[in-house]
């Protein structure tokens, strides 16, 4: 059966439903998302939970049936092979994931009609707080028009990269990081028009989609991923992936002040405290010297530069379109033996190169 419209007790009582979508293939292994999702969702009435299954596998059907009325379950119907070049043919996968996002946030936003959606994909546990987070990072994505999504995910979530203390500690980002993110229905009637026939994560990354703005993202991530078997077949699934840490402390983020993330704010703040930051050599970094610092600063002045740098301190050093990842204004922020490090670009940095990658 089809969702119910918004108009629930919930929405008539003011609260804005955000639905949670699962988009879900041929993996039995959906069981340990749906699992923690009904656990740990505050409400059935403002997070139902839609399952859009894409493959037509028999028993990861069974799999999302068992729920029963717990979940509404979707099929995208066109399971036809997609025609594509001849040296994309390896890529038929990324080709098929194109299309069932592209039609289940249809489904979503075009026929349930709701105003925004939190979307996960079937290998991705989430964290207690997961709900909590989006619920109160909602409003901002409402009020800010530089925002375009809110995501659970750190990409430079390894466990001795992030301040678990600061649990509660969220940041701008200029590279879309998606595992786990909320979007508004404007976004959607943005993008649905041009959406791209593969690879549209990537493709959002690029400048023409992005359009300078940012996302929101965690300092401890409320997603992990634990699906080794997918179109990248694990490629970055042991490097880094399998040690991205899930927050495990419940952060009350609705009754916490989050408009230090609103775009004039931030730059207020955080520029600044990146700027006064000490300048370090990477030498002093990896020697764990000029330990009274506890908030230092790594200056890179190009391309090569920031790859070496974070090749050496166990960053991901991929660029997509120039951004790096949880990159913002070019600034990556993470933890390195235990103290605060910024890698960042000269303080006159005047906009991303899309030909860095």
């Amino acid at each position: 059966p089809p969702p119910p419209p918004r108009l629930t007790a919930a929405a008539a009582a003011g609260e804005t439903v955000l639905p949670v979508l699962v988009l879900a293939c041929d993996r039995s292994t959906v069981r340990r998302c749906l699992d923690k999702l009904l656990r740990y969702r505050p409400s059935a009435q403002r997070f139902p939970v839609i399952v859009s299954q894409d493959c037509g596998h028999a028993e990861t059907a069974r799999v999302i049936a068992s729920y029963g009325d717990a979940v509404a379950h979707i099929r995208q119907p066109d399971l036809s092979e997609i025609p594509v070049p001849a040296e994309h043919r390896k890529f038929q996968g990324y080709y098929k994931i194109a299309r069932h996002y592209r039609w289940a946030l249809g489904q979503v936003f075009r026929t349930f009609r709701y105003r925004a959606a939190i979307v996960v994909e079937d290998d991705l546990e989430i964290a207690p707080d997961f709900f909590e987070y989006f619920q109160a990072a909602f409003p901002l994505l409402l009020a800010d028009p530089t925002l375009w999504c809110v995501s659970a995910w750190n990409d430079n979530g390894k466990e001795q990269m992030v301040d678990a203390a600061q649990a509660e500690l969220l940041y701008r980002t200029d590279f879309f990081p998606g595992l786990g993110w909320l979007l508004l229905a404007e976004l959607w009637e943005e993008l649905e028009p041009k959406w791209p026939p593969a690879f549209w994560d990537d493709w959002m990354r690029q400048p023409e989609q992005r359009r300078d703005r940012s996302c929101v993202r965690p300092e401890v991530s409320r997603t992990m991923t634990f699906g080794r078997k997918g179109v990248s077949h694990g490629q970055f699934f042991d490097q880094y992936l399998k040690f991205i840490k899930l927050n495990d402390r419940f952060v009350p983020f609705t009754q916490l002040d989050l408009s230090y993330l609103k775009k004039e704010e931030y730059e207020r703040s955080f520029l600044p405290k990146v700027y006064a930051a000490p300048e370090v050599k990477v030498e002093e970094l990896q020697g764990n010297r000029r330990r009274e610092l506890s908030a230092v600063r790594l200056q890179y002045s190009g391309r090569d530069s920031f790859k070496a740098f974070a090749k050496a301190l166990g960053l991901m050093d991929d660029l997509k379109s120039g951004v790096p990842r949880a990159g913002y204004r070019g600034i990556v922020s993470f933890v390195y033996r235990g103290r605060r490090v910024y890698l960042a670009p000269p303080s006159d940095w005047t906009g991303y190169d899309p030909s860095w990658s």
